[in-house]
């Protein structure tokens, strides 16, 4: 089986949690930079990696995934929510949405929390008072405060486990 893990990365998150996945293959597959990744055509496995970008991949692995077809998927990505939110669980189906329409079949996923970028956080300082992202909530300050903490070692390891099940399956 010939394998390609590709992701796409804005703070070092995904591709700390890519090394992860790589590490499960036992150097049975490559692995990219999204900005450098070969077609993904003479692959039997995909893995494609992202950072949520307003509720989806990355502009960057939304245009990869879109040459995927009729091939083995895994994914995973990365968030400033929790990876057991609602919101995470929006962006997981709306991404194995995305890959079956392309005829793939989806194996599994993997969720991970990870720190935001400062400068969207700044950013968000500067929005109107009204709007819903310029709130600092107590719950949204610990999450924030969560995700900087991410990915750690031990989500690391959890991304090479996911990617040994399945693998394995």
């Amino acid at each position: 089986m010939k394998a390609l893990v590709v992701y796409s990365t804005l703070t070092g998150n995904t591709k700390k949690i890519a090394e992860g996945v790589f590490s499960a293959f036992d150097g049975q597959a490559e692995c990219f930079d999204v900005k450098d990744a070969p077609a993904p055509d003479g692959y039997d496995l995909i893995v494609p990696g992202f950072w949520v970008d307003r509720g989806h991949a990355d502009d960057a692995m939304l245009a990869f995934m879109e040459k995927i077809k009729n091939k083995k998927i895994a994914f995973f990505f990365t968030l400033g929510a929790y990876p057991d939110s609602e919101h995470a669980g929006e962006v997981a189906a709306d991404t194995e949405k995305r890959l079956k329409e392309n005829g793939n079949e989806v194996l599994g996923h993997f969720r991970c929390q990870g720190k935001v970028d400062p400068k969207l956080l700044e950013s968000m300082k500067k929005l109107p008072a009204d709007h819903p992202h310029a709130q600092m909530t107590e719950e949204r300050k610990a999450r924030l405060d969560e995700a900087a903490k991410h990915p750690d070692e031990k989500d690391v390891a959890n991304a090479a486990d996911f990617m040994k099940k399945v693998l394995a399956a």
